[in-house]
């Protein structure tokens, strides 16, 4: 990512990485199912984002380890909309994949 038109310094972004590796790894995963075209992933580490998306590194047994690109619904710049895209994003793909919810 690193381009400059990117509204979230470093500082921002690896936070948020930091956060989402930590402790939203299995939310990562359902994302890039539903929306990261990788509906085999068996892991997601989100590793960039900018103003209209979000970066994951997944991995699956079909299409094994690749980039991902998952669009946000707006373009943001700024941080408390990270979370709301990133909510809306696995609220959207627990109920395209049929699962429920995890508590948090």
């Amino acid at each position: 990512m690193g381009d400059s038109s990117n509204p979230f310094d470093d500082e921002v972004v690896a936070a948020v990485l930091r956060h989402m590796n930590e402790d939203h790894a299995e939310d990562s995963v359902l994302i890039c199912r539903a929306f990261g075209g990788r509906p085999d992933a068996t892991s997601a580490t989100m590793t960039g984002l900018d103003a209209t998306g979000g970066e994951f590194r997944v991995d699956g047994p079909e299409g094994g380890p690749a980039t991902v690109r998952v669009a946000w619904s707006r373009r943001i710049t700024e941080r408390p909309q990270i979370r709301e895209e990133v909510a809306r994003l696995y609220h959207e793909a627990v109920e395209l994949l049929g699962g429920s919810p995890a508590e948090g």
